[in-house]
């Protein structure tokens, strides 16, 4: 319901009270009921067809005529009706404009109107109805406007919805591109290197089969060749592959990284990574207990720590990798080890190292695993 429905709704109201009112004024003083009822009966109606029409010049003629009729009946009928003549005189002010001097005119030229029996009630009725229409109109000009800021931000989060829509579309589209691209440029140097090597052989082959019987030191020689030429085409494959493949420690961190902005993204907590040291010390399997520690540390955080902040850090030292991972949420003055820190320290033994658990200020979980070769009783292989 918009704000305008709320004031007509005052405004009904105040007609409904001064009318009940006006009812037992007249009826109390043996009036005939049939002439009253009549005139209560048109002055609704004239208000009724003011919420129909919404034309501005239609609205004014129906104020008038109902400012003449109310004079027709407190003249005729009763005096009691001039009490809604402040409704009207009102309204009127309101549609000039809102100037604020309008009311205070209206209401100075229709003292001379009011005779001395209900001028008391006639000023109280004009105080109800200017303090109930000032609240009014201060509430529909704060409702409109909240109104209005509520349409803008929703018009900005359509905005940046789509926006983000195309965004996401935008990286899909990336990402295709380059994989069809870095495809593109596989097949062409399998095409070019290895193609060319492996034709190279089979030619030399076919030739030195059927040179065989007749030619058999030539035979030699060009399997000789083709032995070669595969060689070199086995090894520009292992070449090529090792190229391809990215390093242990660049698909390690890059996990990482997509698990702390997952975190961020996912749960509105702020999270920061950083790393130093010599990242070749890292193998598959330190990067495997690493991210499998910090999912279980992270998890405790989300659930009780009550923390805005999650660090990460990873340092590679002369002999060791320290893995950590730290709030600033409530901590905890006493550790209980349960089942996710047991397997943490479980997965760090497995390779000789130790998990060391902090409460005093946040929480924090540091995994420490040495660097170099894994222990011969590891249970654990790197996937």
């Amino acid at each position: 319901m918009k704000s305008f429905n709320y004031y007509e709704l005052w405004m009904v109201g105040c007609r409904l009270i001064l009318l009940v009112y006006i009812s037992g004024t007249v009826l109390g003083a043996d009036q005939d009921q049939r002439w009253f009822i009549f005139s209560v009966l048109i002055y609704i109606s004239l208000n009724c067809m003011m919420l129909i029409l919404r034309n501005h010049k239609s609205i004014l003629c129906l104020h008038a005529l109902t400012i003449g009729w109310i004079i027709g009946c407190a003249v005729f009928i009763h005096v009691s009706f001039l009490l809604l003549l402040a409704i009207s005189l009102y309204e009127i002010s309101i549609s000039l404009k809102n100037h604020s001097v309008y009311p205070f005119l209206f209401f100075l030229i229709t003292l001379g109107l009011v005779p001395s029996s209900i001028l008391f009630h006639y000023l109280l009725t004009s105080g109800f109805i200017f303090l109930a229409y000032s609240a009014v109109r201060h509430y529909k000009t704060v409702v409109n406007n909240q109104f209005e800021k509520y349409e803008s931000i929703q018009a900005d989060m359509d905005r940046l919805r789509r926006s983000l829509q195309e965004n996401q579309e935008f990286l899909k589209q990336s990402e295709y591109t380059i994989k069809l691209e870095e495809r593109n440029r596989l097949s062409q140097r399998i095409h070019d290197e290895i193609g060319h090597s492996m034709a190279g052989a089979l030619i030399q082959m076919e030739a030195a089969k059927t040179m065989l019987v007749s030619h058999p030191a030539k035979a030699a020689e060009l399997l000789d060749n083709a032995i070669g030429i595969s060689k070199e085409g086995l090894e520009q494959i292992r070449v090529t592959l090792k190229e391809m493949k990215p390093r242990p420690e660049e698909m390690g961190m890059n996990r990482l990284r997509l698990f702390v902005d997952e975190i961020s993204a996912k749960h509105g907590i702020h999270t920061s990574f950083m790393h130093s040291g010599d990242l070749e010390h890292i193998t598959p399997l330190h990067f495997r207990i690493i991210q499998q520690n910090m999912t279980e540390a992270v998890t405790n955080t989300i659930k009780y720590a009550n923390a805005d902040q999650i660090h990460v850090e990873i340092q590679v030292l002369n002999q060791l990798i320290r893995a950590v991972v730290s709030d600033n949420g409530i901590g905890a003055s006493r550790i209980v080890k349960g089942l996710g820190i047991s397997g943490m320290e479980e997965r760090a033994a497995a390779l000789g190292g130790t998990v060391v658990v902090d409460g005093s200020n946040g929480f924090s979980v540091i995994t420490l695993l040495p660097h170099g070769q894994a222990p011969e009783n590891s249970h654990l292989r790197s996937s």
